[in-house]
């Protein structure tokens, strides 16, 4: 509630009103306590308080308890006997729902909420999909392509995309980015694919929210409660977490430095806040620090919501100025450490001691300590936590659906949209490398197929030729085979009847010849003689 301009969180042994200053309220805080001593009552009414002086509020409901804000309080005799203790009805304490508005990663509980795997950026994804740090080093280089090249990357399919042409083209960005592993590009699309199975995909996806649209209020002037349904979300506690992390980091890097202001623009819990720190990586652990340290600066608080302050690191516990503890109890060793820690925490008060008082707390009291105006945190004090005016426990599902469509957002947020971007790019391109492919394969075998003609004709016209070259010398065989022929008989004819008439006419020359010449030698011999 909101007394004296202030908010009103319970009240002291004395029966005195303890208040969280508003203009210390964007210097963080942490509610801690065991289960079932009354740390959703004691955030609720926080909502509530803030709702009321006009600041938008964000809170992450685990256990689906929380959707109750959007209904009135219900009337029960220990709620009777509450507002009698704390005399709440002379205060103005009335039952009221609060004005509310359901987000939901997966679509099902609340509008869908979603960002892009450009806005995630490669190092909270990395978180989301368990890589090392090779892994992450190549995840980094594929961001860094996709921004070199102007790709746009939106859902998961893009991502996978993006990663399959860098595996296949590999050569081609060595010399620019370095050798890309294939193996490891495969190991991180595998994560890749058991993300979308545990619904990253609808995550990763447009209409991507806008944070500005949490900073609305009611029609009635009350701060806008935002409620992210986390039911299902909390089973994916990495998901869970990286979501909670690149919401803070999305309105550091989106709100202006406005110094400490009379009360917050917005203010955030995050329940099961262990989840957020859970064997994250020193860059991601320098990151959650970072925004921690620095977005109380932009008028934002940031309110812690876990079992023990053990489970938030010391860097980022050493921010949080505006403590909440519910009873923790000892029943080991390592629980009385974790209990003498959260009383170590506190400014130590005369009145009691501290590291007994908190393990003696009933459910709906606390010890707690709230920075004054100067910033120093006050002495440690019990109180008792008021009531909430809303509703306790979860709503039917008529409500909530109800409460889903009445909302302004509804209409921009809920239909998803497909746009351009490296999915559609790398297909487009894939079907043109395909035609252009089976392009030059229809032209490579066109060229085949016109050598294989001139082969062909090469050895038709070679045949041909042969052919030719045989009739030709087969004809001249012919013809030199009948000229023989025909001479030969001639020849033979001629000279059988030459012969003859020779052979007569070279006997009666013979004859006369060998006559002279005997006569010529017998007259020779005889002279000589």
């Amino acid at each position: 509630m909101v007394k004296d301009q202030k908010i009103w969180i319970g009240n002291n042994e004395q029966g005195e009103n303890v208040f969280i200053n508003p203009k210390m309220a964007n210097r963080h805080g942490l509610i801690a306590g065991a289960t079932g001593t009354g740390k959703t009552v004691t955030l609720k009414v926080l909502a509530e308080a803030f709702s009321d002086m006009g600041v938008p509020v964000f809170l992450a409901d685990v256990k689906g308890d929380l959707a109750g804000m959007a209904a009135e309080g219900a009337d029960s005799e220990d709620m009777q006997k509450r507002i009698a203790k704390f005399s709440l009805l002379e205060s103005g304490f009335k039952y009221q729902r609060y004005p509310v508005t359901f987000w939901d990663v997966f679509g099902t509980k609340g509008i869908p909420l979603r960002t892009t795997v450009s806005e995630m950026g490669p190092l909270l994804l990395g978180r989301i999909l368990g890589l090392n740090d090779l892994q992450r080093d190549i995840l980094t280089i594929a961001f860094k392509i996709a921004d070199d090249n102007e790709l746009l990357l939106i859902d998961t399919k893009d991502l996978k995309a993006l990663l399959n042409y860098i595996s296949e083209n590999g050569a081609d960005f060595a010399a620019q980015y370095g050798n890309i592993s294939k193996v490891s590009v495969a190991a991180i699309v595998r994560a890749i694919v058991s993300l979308e199975i545990a619904g990253g995909d609808k995550f990763f996806s447009e209409p991507a929210l806008n944070v500005r649209d949490f900073f609305t209020t009611g029609l009635d002037g009350r701060g806008m409660i935002n409620i992210l349904d986390s039911t299902s979300l909390i089973n994916n506690g990495t998901l869970y977490a990286v979501f909670l992390l690149w919401l803070m980091s999305e309105l550091f890097e989106m709100l202006p430095e406005v110094g400490d202001l009379d009360r917050p623009k917005m203010v955030f819990f995050f329940d099961e806040a262990h989840l957020l720190f859970n064997d994250a990586p020193k860059l991601l652990m320098e990151k959650i620090e970072q925004v921690v340290k620095l977005i109380r600066s932009k008028g934002v608080g940031i309110y812690f919501v876990t079992q023990n302050p053990r489970d938030i690191p010391d860097g980022v516990l050493a921010q949080l100025g505006n403590r909440i503890q519910h009873a923790l109890h000892a029943y080991t060793p390592s629980d009385m450490k974790a209990v003498k820690a959260a009383a170590d925490s506190f400014r130590e008060n005369p009145a009691f001691k501290t590291i007994d008082m908190i393990q003696q707390l009933g459910t709906g009291e606390a010890i707690c300590s709230f920075l004054d105006e100067t910033g120093t945190p006050s002495l440690c004090d019990k109180i008792n936590i008021l009531p909430p005016q809303s509703y306790m426990g979860a709503i039917s599902e008529e409500t909530r659906d109800r409460e889903i469509k009445q909302s302004v957002l509804y209409t921009k947020y809920f239909e998803a949209v497909d746009p351009d971007s490296a999915y559609e790019f790398f297909e487009r391109k894939g079907i043109a490398d395909m035609e252009e492919k089976a392009a030059a394969l229809r032209e490579k075998e066109a060229a085949a197929q016109a050598k294989l003609q001139e082969k062909e004709a090469a050895a038709a016209f070679k045949e041909a030729e042969r052919k030719r070259a045989q009739e030709a010398r087969e004809k001249q065989r012919v013809v030199k085979s009948v000229g023989n022929s025909v001479a030969g008989t001639v020849g033979r004819e001629v000279g059988k009847n030459f012969g003859g008439q020779f052979g007569k006419f070279g006997k009666t020359l013979g004859g006369n010849l060998g006559a002279s010449l005997g006569r010529g030698l017998l007259s020779t011999f005889l002279k000589g003689k």
